[in-house]
This record gives C-alpha cells, structure tokens and sequence, in this order.
C-alpha cells in the first residue's frame, strides 16, 4: 500500500504540474481550455470551473489539456438542423439546443439556413411560422445536446488562431514546468535535509579491505593522493577508481593531525572494465543554508539532466539496448525500492522523473511535445502552417508507434521482475 500511495502521488504530481504548464500558458494566451484531465481512460471525478472541466481519471498514466481549435473541436450546424434558441433581452442567442426534447418559455425553434459559430456569430433559419430570422449568437454560448454543455469558441480563442510564439510555448510550458518541479524538489531536499558538502570524509571503512589494512579510520577527512590536494569526494572516487593495483599515498586529518597512509586499491572488473576499490563507504556531512540549497537544486538538476541525455545517446549508438529502457511497471518497482530508504531519496526519485519526463516531451518525435514543436518551427520557417490533415496522420501514427514500444516496455518489465 505504501508502495502505491508513493507511485499514485509521485507520479500524479509529475503529471499535474506538466499539465498545468500547458493550461498556464495556454490561458495566458487566451486559448480557451475545454478539459483539465489528470490520467486518462473513464471519468471518476469531473468539476466544472469558468469554461474549463477539471476531471481526474481512472488510469493514473498521463493526462491532457484540451485546448478549444484542436483534433475535433469545431461543431458546425448543418442546414436543415432543428434546433431551439434561448434569447437574451437583446434576443442574442445564450443557447442553443440541439435536440428537440426541450421545454422552455423563452425558447425559439428554428430550422438551421445558415450558422456561423466561429467568426460572424450568427444563426439564420426559419422559424415555426416559416419566417427567415436571424440572431447573432454570444461569445460565451452554449450548445447543449443531450443534456452535455458545450461552449462555443470563437475564433480568437482557439488555439490554432494564436501566434506560432504562443503556440509554441502552451506547448513547451508542459516540459518546462517539470524541470522547474525537479528544481523546487531539490531545493526542498536541500533546505529540509540539508545540503551536502561533498567534503572527502570517510563514513566507514569495510574490514580486511585495503584501507582498513592500512589503518585509515571512519571519520578521517582526505587531504591528498599521491601529493594532489583533495577538496571533494568525486575527486578521491575517481583518484581511487582509476589506479586498481597501483599504490597510493593517502594524507588524511584526524582529530587535527596529518597521517600518512599507503593504500594499494584492490582491482575489481566490470564489463571488462578494470577499476580500483579499497573499501570505504561515504556519505557526505551536510549543511542547512537557504542560498546553497537553491545552488544545490540547479546543480542537480544539470547534472540529472546531463545524465539522462547521456543515457539517451547511449541508447542511440546502440551501447545500450531497448531492455533498458522502463514502463509503468519498471517505475513502479523502481518506486518501491526507494521507498524503502526513506523520504530523502524518495524526493531525489521524484525529481529524477520529473525531468526524464520533460525530456521525454520533448523530444522531437510523432505526438509528443517535442514532436508539435518541431512543426512549429516548419511552420516558422515556411511561413504558413504544414497542413492539418498531414499533421494529424504523422502524430496518429506517433501515437501507435508509442504504444507498440510501451507494450514492449511493459512487457519487459513484467518479464524481469515477475518470472
């Protein structure tokens, strides 16, 4: 249970504020927005706010921000449609019914001439003593059809009506805001935990390995190697890392004195890789300061950032196979794992995904964030928009080629850690 509420929030959270970048900006640049979703599949829970719909979904995978002007947005009204007009005191339509099982003292049958719910904002057709009559409609009309509300969109507020500046950027805010969740994330760790100092500070030194042999104790702070002045734990790893077999001249502090030790790494073999280890643990001392956290936090989230695409031009060249890569499945397990070392490395877990999922995003592939602004930027190039149509097959045949390599993800994941 602790596992799944860790999962549910971790990733929820990872989801919600990506969306909340796209909502942010797109209502920023008057984009109407019809659905805030968080996960996807049947509807649990659905609040309707202004003219947005808020809903949480049964799937806890993914989201969307459905943005007015998208995919199958438009509603025309067809010649030849019955539909009833709920009138204002200017007698501008309010609603429009498109059914005709609907009692009302102020409503007006008419059959559809002509509509336009976009641009003009009007209707004209013939009404019940077969007059032509017409009514300009309200920006904020609804439509109703079977009890479902639906507010038009005018023009102006659909999203393919806006800048390709403003376009582009609802789009980029989703990717951008997981970075910036990372960010506060690891600020957080920072200024509740504390920031580390990275110092090289030995933690505990594992009996009968090289630097037990040679005397070295918990507690002693590494002032050199081999004459190299020593400042952070990194620098003594890879001094020790890269020399196996080859001896070592330690200077370390202990209780204010200078003692020398001589360590010869043992050779340990990984890949075919060589590398040298003489057993000792660390773990940095750590120190609460506001301003360093925030230093703290950017750092991290380079170095996060940095490795994950490192990752991704391994998985490219082809060093690292398609088994590498994890679903659901692999986060979830991943998930538990971390939880079990406490609500330190569960947050350091939290941020790592937020900013695997904004690359993700952006790369630039079929129906991915990425793959829209790579459109965007033909767009800006060309001068004028790729065509629709074209547009939506590509990122149609994205969409299942993602869900073919989720499948195969997933499938993978259930065959490592279940058989």
């Amino acid at each position: 249970m602790q596992t799944i509420l860790a999962f549910i929030i971790i990733f929820g959270s990872l989801v919600f504020f990506h969306e909340l970048g796209h909502f942010l900006f797109a209502k920023r640049a008057g984009i109407m927005v019809r659905e805030f979703a968080i996960g996807m599949g049947p509807k649990i829970f659905g609040m309707t706010k202004g003219e947005t719909l808020y809903t949480i979904r049964l799937l806890p995978l993914g989201g969307y921000v459905r943005m007015a002007g998208e995919d199958m947005d438009s509603v025309e009204l067809q010649p030849g449609y019955r539909v009833g007009i709920i009138l204002n005191q200017d007698d501008v339509a309010e609603k429009i019914y498109l059914n005709q099982n609907v009692t009302h003292p102020n409503i007006v049958f008419l059959e559809v001439e002509r509509a336009d719910l976009e641009k003009d904002l009007f209707i004209e057709g013939y009404d019940e003593e077969e007059r032509l009559v017409r009514y300009n409609i309200s920006r904020n009309a609804i439509l109703i059809e079977n009890g479902n509300e639906v507010k038009i969109a005018p023009v102006d507020r659909q999203f393919n009506s806006k800048t390709v500046g403003q376009r582009a950027m609802a789009i980029f805010a989703g990717p951008l805001f997981n970075f910036i969740l990372a960010f506060v994330i690891l600020v957080l760790l920072g200024v509740l935990r504390g920031v580390p100092t990275y110092e090289p500070v030995i933690y505990q030194v594992s009996e009968a390995g090289p630097a037990a042999t040679a005397g070295m104790q918990a507690g002693d702070l590494v002032r050199e190697i081999n004459g190299s002045e020593i400042e952070k734990w990194q620098e003594l790893q890879d001094s020790v890392f890269n020399n196996p077999g080859k001896p070592l001249n330690f200077v370390v502090e202990r209780d204010g004195q200078l003692l020398q030790f001589d360590i010869t790494p043992n050779t340990l073999e990984d890949s075919g890789v060589k590398y040298g280890q003489i057993g000792v643990v660390y773990q940095s001392p750590l120190e609460n300061n506001p301003l360093k956290a925030i230093a703290f936090g950017a750092e991290q989230t380079w170095r996060y950032t940095t490795l994950i695409f490192d990752l991704l031009g391994q998985l490219v060249t082809g060093q690292l196979s398609i088994d590498a890569l994890s679903g659901p499945v692999g986060i979830y397990k991943a998930t538990e794992t971390v939880a079990q070392d406490g609500i330190w490395n569960l947050m350091n877990w939290a941020a790592l995904l937020s900013i695997n999922l904004g690359i993700m995003n952006l790369l630039p592939l079929p129906a991915l964030d990425g793959g829209r602004l790579l459109f965007f930027g033909i767009e800006a190039l060309r001068g004028k928009p790729v065509d629709r149509q074209k547009e939506g097959m590509v990122h149609f045949v994205g969409i299942v080629l993602l869900m073919i390599l989720m499948v195969v993800v997933t499938w993978n994941d259930i065959q490592r850690f279940f058989f």
